[in-house]
């Protein structure tokens, strides 16, 4: 919302019955869930801080501002007939362009920081929209999906004030939310289409949609996920030092291990453990796969052997590290038996996957490790590693695309829409691992240029 433009309007609120007209409509927009959480307007500006709260105070006001009462009374133009003498040509268009306006869900890309982006309606038909914008272009990341008003301003398309930016999850309660109100059957399509006198009714199910899952997602987050490896295992970390028997040389054990299955070495001293062909997965630990924090992490080489760990001689011990307790006791297993008394007993060290957490980017003392990596060539490694691993994923299967790789997937036209959203959201998904001077130096054009669908990328 351009303040600038409405700080007469806002004050204006305190005149006639104007103030008991906005709180019906405030409560609207936010009342359902704020009940449902015992929460009231104040106590969400200390949850989700004071700037977000004005921005779904903005919503409403924005969704007031183009409703009728009584004697088809409009708020705007009650105002511009007794103040708009104060306002100037300027401001009065605004006023009336936002009371027209409508909120719609948009999806962004072409984002030019600080200048302008691309939008496009995804629940209206019409032609992506180029939107003057200098603030949420700088936070906002290819692909992210926002509920916005688009309002004309001295020729160009600017973004109101009341802009909520929607996760997947969000999306996906709105969709819901959309098809039961118009009582619509669920398809194919992700949105129904919403024609925009219906849309100007619609304008607090965006902001209770977000709310809603804003405010779950909070109590969500107060708890840790549940991490586990790629056998289903709770994740915890296992580091085994055998140390060496007197007498024995690394050689000689570094000789046993070239031979043992499994094993493939990477240099003289270090190996990967792989999962040989036909070898049966570690048995789950009982766990709650289906818990929603639920985060499984695998380790793979290039050819996709799965690591089940890393082995390492090091002064006079011989270090393996894994991450899960059965791992940790087949690993034990089948060094002792290899080795026999080449090597000592073994000791462990056991960390969670938090413990590692907590410790990971802090040295002793808990200060930063000083870790200098030349200017420039942090952002190239990252590129690097990203290329490779989505080469690979686009001759992987993919759930998401009804389990064929996506080089299948693009034969057919239905395929391909489902191909251009997979990529949007991996972009998307990408763009926000970090550091925004590191991600932005990864593009991701060659892939839709090698699948075939650079004309989706809109």
């Amino acid at each position: 919302m351009a303040v600038d433009h409405l700080n007469g309007l806002i004050r204006y609120l305190g005149q006639d019955d104007w103030k008991a007209c906005f709180e019906e409509v405030l409560g609207d927009h936010l009342g359902p869930a704020l009940e449902a959480a015992d929460m009231t307007f104040e106590d969400l500006g200390e949850v989700l801080g004071l700037d977000v709260a004005m921005t779904l105070w903005g919503c409403a006001f924005e969704d007031f501002l183009g409703q009728d009462w009584d004697e088809g009374r409009n708020f705007v133009e009650v105002y511009l007939k007794r103040r708009g003498w104060k306002e100037g040509p300027r401001n009065s268009v605004y006023m009336r362009a936002l009371k027209e306006s409508v909120m719609s869900l948009y999806e962004v890309y072409d984002i030019v920081p600080g200048q302008s982006l691309m939008a496009r309606d995804l629940l209206r038909s019409g032609k992506p929209v180029m939107v003057r914008e200098g603030t949420a272009t700088k936070t906002l990341r290819p692909w992210d999906r926002i509920a916005a008003r688009l309002v004309p301003e001295d020729g160009h398309t600017i973004l109101a004030g009341g802009l909520l930016a929607y996760s997947r999850a969000a999306c996906e309660d709105l969709a819901g939310h959309l098809y039961d109100v118009l009582r619509r059957k669920r398809g194919k399509a992700e949105f129904p289409k919403v024609r925009t006198e219906v849309l100007r009714d619609l304008a607090p199910l965006f902001t209770l949609t977000w709310l809603f899952r804003t405010l779950e997602n909070m109590v969500g987050q107060s708890a840790l996920p549940v991490l586990f490896n790629g056998d289903g295992e709770d994740l915890v970390f296992h580091d085994i030092c055998f140390p060496l028997a007197r007498g024995v040389t690394q050689k000689t054990v570094a000789e046993v291990l070239e031979k043992l299955p499994g094993l493939r070495s990477e240099g003289r001293s270090f190996w990967n453990w792989l999962r040989m062909p036909g070898q049966k997965k570690a048995t789950s630990s009982g766990s709650s796969h289906q818990d929603a924090q639920a985060q499984f992490l695998s380790s793979e080489m290039d050819d996709g052997s799965i690591v089940l760990g890393t082995l390492e001689l090091k002064g006079r011990q011989l270090r393996l590290e894994v991450n899960s307790k059965s791992r940790a006791e087949q690993g034990q297993s089948m060094l002792k038996e290899a080795l026999g008394n080449l090597v000592g007993t073994p000791l462990t060290q056991i960390m969670t996957a938090q413990q590692a957490m907590d410790e990971r980017g802090t040295g002793e003392g808990g200060k930063t490790p000083d870790v200098q990596i030349p200017p420039g060539e942090e952002a190239r490694i990252l590129a690097e590693v990203l290329e490779r691993h989505y080469r690979k994923t686009l001759d992987d299967v993919v759930p998401a695309l009804g389990n064929m790789t996506p080089r299948q997937a693009v034969r057919t036209a239905t395929g391909r829409k489902a191909v251009a959203a997979w990529l949007k959201q991996i972009e998307n998904t990408t763009a926000g691992l970090g550091r925004a001077e590191l991600t932005s130096s990864f593009s991701f054009d060659w892939m839709w240029n090698e699948l075939g669908i650079a004309s989706l990328r809109k």
